[in-house]
């Protein structure tokens, strides 16, 4: 058990077991993310490190490892926390469990739309506060069809075209909008390319899938949701950041758009003093949207054999390696 990794929280199994049968493994035990100063002294002559989307590893991180560093498993569908960059110039692998989580995530989304659609949150307070004095009323707690409305999906990749797949069910228009076009989903799927401003325009749910990146971050801000219809909601399970949460707050309070669902934030935990908390037509959610016992586990085990693969000297599977053209510099 020569190889030595850290591992930043604890997952589910089977990855520590995984771990342990072949390296020294270096967990935090504690149910909070380690501090930078944690991490900086728990990477120290670690030959790989398993983290999650809360770790910021970069060249300070890869400085402290030293020069046995060898790879980097995100336990995660996203690597914008990792410098792959700098990883790469250093013959580091940079992994990830990318495509695993798409079905639970879609699910999710599509439990989001449907509760906004239909006010399911606030009519389940409705009832448990006491507050259902009359029966049935033919006004009460109105909401909107979502059978036959229009979807726009921001980002056609795994997961949007996830979400795609369960709105056919609803037989509902589907309108996406990404970096460039798919044809073959839109033939599958029965999908419209359009322009981002036309889309925003002609949704009745608009539903965020895209990468955050450069172009991406803070995508939907004032000028975007004003193109929005007031009947539209926005729903977001993909990066907080992607949406100004600032302006958000402001169109759902001035009713500028019907409502949003949120699983994803700027700034997580959620702070006390966030605006978002006292908006009434908004449902809030604790970045659950891959959180399955079935997927969180397959996460886990990828996870945990991309960092193994890469210490036997084995080639980890593609689909879940972030910088390929690391095998140019060191050959596993």
């Amino acid at each position: 058990m020569s190889n030595k990794v850290y591992v930043t929280r604890r997952i589910l199994d089977p990855a520590l077991p995984m771990l342990s049968r072949e390296c020294q493994v270096m967990l935090n035990k504690k149910p909070k993310p380690p501090s930078r100063a944690e991490i900086l002294k728990n990477v120290a002559g670690k030959d790989g490190i398993l983290c999650t989307l809360s770790d910021r590893i970069d060249s300070q991180v890869m400085d402290a490892a030293g020069p046995n560093l060898r790879v980097v498993s995100s336990y995660s569908t996203g690597f914008e926390h990792i410098d792959v960059n700098e990883a790469t110039a250093r013959g580091i692998y940079v992994t990830y469990t990318a495509e695993i989580l798409a079905e639970a995530t879609a699910d999710l989304t599509f439990a989001l739309i449907l509760a906004c659609a239909r006010g399911i949150v606030n009519a389940d307070l409705y009832v448990r506060e006491n507050r259902w004095k009359a029966g049935w009323s033919p006004d009460l707690l109105l909401g909107y069809n979502v059978h036959g409305a229009t979807l726009g999906i921001i980002g056609l990749g795994r997961i949007g075209a996830a979400v795609a797949r369960r709105a056919r069910g609803f037989n509902m228009k589907l309108l996406y909008f990404n970096r460039s076009r798919n044809q073959q989903l839109e033939s599958e799927l029965g999908a419209v390319y359009t322009e981002l401003d036309d889309l925003l325009a002609q949704s009745d749910f608009v539903s965020m899938h895209t990468r955050l990146n450069s172009a991406s971050r803070h995508m939907i801000d004032r000028s975007k949701l004003l193109l929005m219809k007031k009947t539209a909601f926005l729903v977001n399970t993909a990066r907080g950041q992607i949406v100004n949460e600032a302006d958000l707050a402001r169109a759902l309070k001035s009713d500028q758009i019907a409502g949003a669902a949120l699983d994803v934030f700027e700034n997580e935990p959620l702070q006390r003093t966030s605006p978002l908390l006292k908006m009434k037509n908004l449902v809030l959610l604790p970045h659950i949207g891959s959180a399955t016992y079935q997927t969180r586990s397959k996460m886990a085990q990828v996870a945990a054999k991309n960092v193994l693969d890469v210490l036997a000297g084995k080639e980890p599977d593609p689909r879940f390696l972030v910088n390929p053209e690391v095998r140019n510099l060191r050959p596993p």
